[in-house]
């Protein structure tokens, strides 16, 4: 199974620059799922590795199964302080009439957006209360038609019949695109990597590239916030904040993107266009730029538009269901982790770095748009089996003996998983709160 998804990730890549670095696995580890989740976790990345290593002419990798699985989950250990809980009060699955939703109300304007169509308190128990009056798909389209994010339960057979299922089963894992050409030949130490990514997926691929060399600034509207992820998803980057509906911001924007390499953004499609920044307008703007971006439901479909999370999609596609039914439990079973996100960030990762070797061998400059929801056909496509696996029992000897200052205390952290020629990755920057550096390189 673990060969399987690593020929379809080579082939979403592309067989014409498959690279001959070899990768050494080594640990073991299993998580407990229903689908092949430990094996989607070494395959993503094994493809962000390799790519990397074919970049910077690394000529040994060594992939740690069992740290990579941990990896897909938090990996801060904070020394005297708490992390904050990655999920609101009322974020959840709840039972409606005739079977189940998830709410996910992380967000503060997601939380409102439900709240108003439940019309109750933001009490778990009075949410419940409404929601079992409901049917779950009429309160799933009423709270997307609010703005807000749910996701009603379906089986995998309901998923693959329905419009946007079969939509995302017609497009490609990585979904390439050239658009235009670049002479200019650079090292990843060189490239410069502009954030517009949230949560966990992009932040994940922009965590990694940063590890490795890339200089990366995040960039957050002055709203934002995600507190239970920050310490996760800042590590190794310069963090600023603009708001691009603003004439000033929107200029110093636009000055960083015209130095940028690379733009790694997470907008709903259609959403970046709203703000002025359609294709043709980042081509104008900055014509050598790689442009990679993720959405939730996928690039075309009824749904491409619409607000979605990993905890989402496992609801909508079929594997929470798919987990109750194979776990014999009484409600739905997701993935033990939020693999959909972790394994988009990494192969979104490697599209990045093939996207830089592609430029530097031939000059096409390339765009590629990935989702959760195909990465998650990914998945589902190598079938489900009965439980196996078990939770990973952390040890010391998982965790990086230095201590990282960030920004709320000092904390360990889980050692990386991949080592370049005995090199793992060196992060400049320590994680921290969002918006406290200049929009400048």
């Amino acid at each position: 199974m673990q060969n399987a998804l690593h020929r379809q990730i080579d082939e979403a890549l592309g067989l014409d620059l498959t690279p001959p670095v070899s990768v050494t696995q080594v640990g073991s580890a299993e998580l407990p799922s229903c689908f092949a989740v430990t094996d989607l976790a070494v395959s993503a990345f094994r493809a962000a590795s390799v790519e990397l290593a074919e970049l910077i002419g690394a000529h040994e990798v060594v992939l740690d199964r069992r740290l990579a699985a941990l990896w897909f989950d938090m990996t801060l250990r904070p020394v005297g302080w708490d992390l904050p809980s990655a999920w609101d009060a009322i974020a959840g699955v709840y039972r409606s009439s005739d079977g189940w939703i998830r709410l996910h109300t992380n967000a503060p304007h997601h939380r409102d957006a439900a709240l108003r169509v439940l019309d109750c308190a933001a009490d778990w128990d009075a949410v419940a209360s409404v929601v079992e009056r409901w049917r779950k798909t009429d309160l799933e389209a009423a709270i997307v038609a609010g703005h807000g994010a749910a996701a009603a339960m379906h089986t995998t057979d309901e998923w693959a019949a329905h419009p946007q299922g079969r939509a995302v089963a017609s497009e490609p894992l990585i979904d390439w695109q050239q658009i235009g050409a670049e002479a200019r030949p650079v090292r990843i130490e060189q490239i410069k990597v502009l954030d517009l990514t949230r949560v966990l997926a992009g932040p994940v691929a922009t965590r990694f590239l940063a590890g490795f060399g890339a200089e990366v600034l995040r960039i957050d509207p002055p709203w934002w916030t995600e507190p239970g992820v920050e310490p996760e998803v800042t590590l190794g980057k310069r963090r600023a904040g603009l708001d691009l509906t603003q004439t000033n911001d929107r200029t110093r924007f636009e000055r960083l993107l015209s130095d940028a390499d690379v733009l790694v953004h997470g907008y709903r499609p259609g959403a970046l266009e709203g703000l002025g920044y359609g294709r043709d307008r980042l081509c104008r703007l900055a014509p050598h730029l790689i442009d990679v971006s993720l959405c939730a439901y996928g690039w075309s479909g009824p749904w491409a538009d619409r607000r979605g999370f990993d905890s989402l999609v496992q609801m909508s596609c079929g594997i929470a269901e798919e987990g109750m039914r194979r776990k014999g439990a009484d409600r739905p079973v997701p993935l033990p982790v939020q693999a959909l996100d972790h394994a988009t960030g990494y192969l979104m990762a490697a599209t990045v770095l093939r996207a830089l070797r592609i430029r530097n061998r031939s000059g096409k400059l390339m765009s590629a748009r990935l989702s959760l929801a195909r990465t998650a056909a990914l998945l589902t496509s190598q079938g489900s089996r009965d439980f196996q696996g078990a939770v990973i029992e952390e040890t010391e000897d998982d965790l990086d003996p230095s201590t990282e200052p960030t920004g709320w205390g000092p904390a360990r952290r889980l050692r990386f998983p991949v080592q370049m020629d005995k090199k793992g990755p060196n992060w400049r920057h320590p994680a921290g709160p969002l918006r406290i550096d200049p929009a400048s390189w």
